[in-house]
């Protein structure tokens, strides 16, 4: 019923005031008293699921966005972020919201599934599935092929409602997390909620095999080769994917040419909500 439910709603477009947006295997994690952040999200999902952890005593809200890389680990790590904001909350309980997936040719989105429902219930807490909107539940077919219905959601951090949406703006550092996911990255934090900064990097990667010969094909051979589930990529997927090994062309080294001091890049909040660089010096 939740799941038929969110599935009828349309995706809300959500603006970049106030908001976190959270990439492929990255989490983040906050509370209701966050001045600079009232919604975590994350879209293009496909075969990946988006969770969304949260505590209702303290408020604490985690959200990520799994790709199956290494799930119990992950579920680990997002269990101990919200718990560390909960400690003292002698109230309430965990709940967990999974959303994304369809009925992909090669059972992707059905694996990660289960290792997601397997990962909780190895938890020693108690973890109550509220949502439950993955896989065939969020498939819809068109002509025979296969598609989610919801590619990305929304969490509102005050008042903890979820609902589907799309997100203009996926900034700051697209293209340098994206790198980061592409070169093989582990699950990686990147929210302070008791400064209220994002914390991109450092991050550091080998040159990317081949880059020259994949920005050389055409649309077409880097979707089928490049993605889980070529036929139910967003319009965007291949733009994307272009722009990400450009960056790694560019930037064959980060040490030197990204993260020389080898601190990551710090952004906050400013007065009209937007991300804002934080000079290094001053930290």
């Amino acid at each position: 019923e939740k799941a038929k439910l969110l599935r009828s709603q349309p995706a809300q477009i959500v603006e970049p005031k106030g908001l976190l947006y959270v990439q492929q295997r990255e989490f983040a994690v906050t509370t209701p008293k966050d001045g600079s952040v009232s919604i975590l999200g994350s879209e293009d999902a496909t075969t990946c699921h988006i969770v969304v952890l949260r505590h209702t005593g303290s408020g604490a809200t985690c959200l990520t966005h799994c790709d199956g890389s290494d799930t119990e680990a992950e579920v680990s790590l997002i269990m101990s972020s919200v718990k560390s904001f909960s400690s003292t909350t002698g109230y309430g309980r965990l709940e967990v919201h999974l959303v994304g997936g369809f009925n992909d040719d090669r059972q992707l989105s059905q694996k990660l599934t289960n290792q997601l429902l397997r990962a909780f219930d190895l938890q020693p807490d108690d973890v109550h599935l509220v949502t439950f909107c993955v896989t065939e539940l969020n498939d819809r077919e068109e002509k025979d092929i296969h598609f989610p219905i919801i590619y990305g959601i929304a969490v509102n951090v005050k008042t903890a409602e979820i609902f589907p949406a799309t997100f203009p703006e996926k900034g700051p550092d697209e293209d340098l997390r994206s790198a980061h996911v592409l070169t093989g990255a582990t699950l990686t934090n990147i929210y302070d909620a008791k400064t209220e900064q994002l914390h991109i990097g450092p991050y550091f990667w080998r040159p990317f095999p081949h880059v020259d010969f994949w920005l050389e094909q055409d649309d077409q051979q880097i979707l089928q080769n490049l993605s889980t589930s070529p036929l139910a990529e967003p319009p965007h997927f291949v733009s994307h994917i272009r722009s990400t090994l450009t960056f790694l062309k560019e930037h064959p080294f980060p040490s030197r040419s990204l993260f020389p001091d080898r601190k990551p890049r710090i952004y906050k909040k400013n007065e009209e909500g937007l991300w804002e660089q934080v000079c290094s010096n001053k930290i």
